[in-house]
């Protein structure tokens, strides 16, 4: 498979770079020094069969159209709304992402934030590095156990969320396209009804143009004064800019986050505010599962020019 053309569109994990270069072809996409036409041009893009992508660059129609020999995009994610699925499908391409092996390390993270949030733990960390501890007490925090928490989008990551949240006695509810018959989850039709309901409103669902934005004012103004929102999905999930008012002005609680509309870019307002918490996107960030990522990556390409079944097909 040595001569096999395989693009990466963007620095990753060292390792699956180190894997990627030991058993294809590899092109690193960022090397480029002039547009990506002329790079593919310059490094023959008819004989690239694959490209790997991850949450910050994938696979465009400009990209798949500029490879007329690809045969296969390999997401360094779950995500996929960096690739353009439907021209995919269109020239029969085939997809695969990276489920699953992520799954405990982001709804680990979810809980953290959640943590974080509410016992004050970086800004409490930050009171005693300046030493503000000697001259007086940090104050009252808040409690997490037995909270209530709606979670938007109950598939393998919010039902990991779920179920740690239930070991801290927090009633679950959650919304979702429809309701899961595994689920013994308090169900809401209605995103505004979820977030009335619960103290904590945590985002675990995919990004789609029907979820883009789903975290709105009105969203917002449901959790209310008391509520945090909690985001491990995607950064357009939530509206930013009605975000940053409602914390700016009281009308949301606090917020962790760990994605943004315009990364690696965060609102300016957000970085003083001690009810916030904020992550640079590392949800899934952990060598086990960065490792184990990487070996799935390489594992459906060995699959798919062995012509045999993905490990983790989309298309």
């Amino acid at each position: 498979m040595k001569s096999i053309g395989v693009l990466m569109t963007c620095p990753m994990h060292k390792y699956l770079e180190q894997q990627l270069e030991t058993h294809f072809n590899l092109f690193k996409l960022w090397h480029c020094n002039s547009s990506i036409t002329e790079f593919l041009k310059t490094h023959q893009g008819n004989t690239i069969r694959a490209v790997v992508g991850n949450t910050e660059i994938g696979a465009d129609v400009e990209l798949i159209a500029s490879l007329p020999s690809l045969e296969i995009v390999a997401s360094y994610s779950v995500g996929l709304d960096k690739i353009d699925l439907r021209k995919c499908e269109e020239k029969g391409i085939r997809v695969a992402n990276t489920p699953d092996v992520l799954t405990d390390d982001v709804a680990d993270l979810a809980i953290g934030l959640i943590l974080g949030v509410l016992r004050g733990i970086c800004a409490s960390d930050a009171y005693v590095r300046i030493g503000k501890w000697k001259d007086a007490d940090f104050g009252l925090a808040t409690k997490f156990s037995g909270k209530s928490v709606g979670i938007v989008g109950l598939g393998r990551i919010g039902t990991a969320i779920a179920k740690r949240a239930e070991a801290f006695g927090c009633s679950i509810s959650y919304f979702s396209r429809s309701q899961k018959p595994f689920a013994n989850y308090k169900f809401y039709s209605n995103i505004i009804d979820l977030a009335t309901s619960c103290q904590i409103l945590i985002v675990a669902c995919a990004l789609t143009e029907e979820t883009r934005h789903i975290i709105n004012r009105e969203v917002i103004d449901a959790l209310g004064p008391k509520g945090i929102l909690i985001n491990i999905g995607r950064g357009a999930h939530v509206d930013e800019t009605e975000l940053v008012s409602a914390l700016l002005e009281g009308r949301l609680g606090g917020a962790g986050l760990d994605v943004y509309e315009n990364e690696p870019d965060v609102p300016e307002e957000l970085l003083g505010l001690g009810n916030v918490v904020l992550q640079p996107h590392v949800g899934s960030d952990t060598v086990e599962t960065s490792d184990a990522m990487a070996d799935l990556v390489i594992s459906n390409l060995k699959a798919h020019f062995s012509k045999k079944s993905l490990l983790t097909p989309v298309i």
